[in-house]
């Protein structure tokens, strides 16, 4: 199987910045597709961005665009986001998710999923 972990959550005034961090392990012959997803307290969980496995490509929610940016870091299998300008309405647990390949980028298409870091968002 692969591991995934999550961290960097917390609390932030409206305006603010967070960055998260993700890493994934487990045997693979090439870099794992990787993504973000959030989901607040009853709501179903949410695309929020991914990145390909060479880093080339990179998708984002609406919510999110121009205001978060996702980027391989250093070391293999490794992903960040960093959230700027954040809202109340960004308040929720992220998870990062990897597979060996990218199938979509709806939840359900993805494998591999970490337990998730709070963000909250004060207004």
């Amino acid at each position: 199987q692969v591991h995934v972990v999550e961290s960097g959550g917390g609390l932030v005034q409206a305006g603010g910045s967070l960055r998260l961090s993700c890493a994934a392990s487990g045997r693979t012959f090439s870099n794992y597709p990787m993504g973000w997803f959030r989901q607040a307290p009853g709501k179903e969980r949410e695309f929020v961005a991914a990145i390909s496995g060479s880093g080339g490509d990179t998708y984002f929610a609406d919510s999110v665009k121009g205001r978060f940016t996702i980027s391989r870091g250093s070391a293999k299998n490794t992903v960040d986001l960093q959230m700027n300008s954040l809202k109340p309405e960004d308040t929720a647990v992220y998870y990062c998710a990897a597979d060996l390949t990218i199938k979509g980028l709806e939840p359900l298409a993805w494998d591999y999923w970490g337990q998730g870091t709070q963000v909250t968002v004060s207004s």
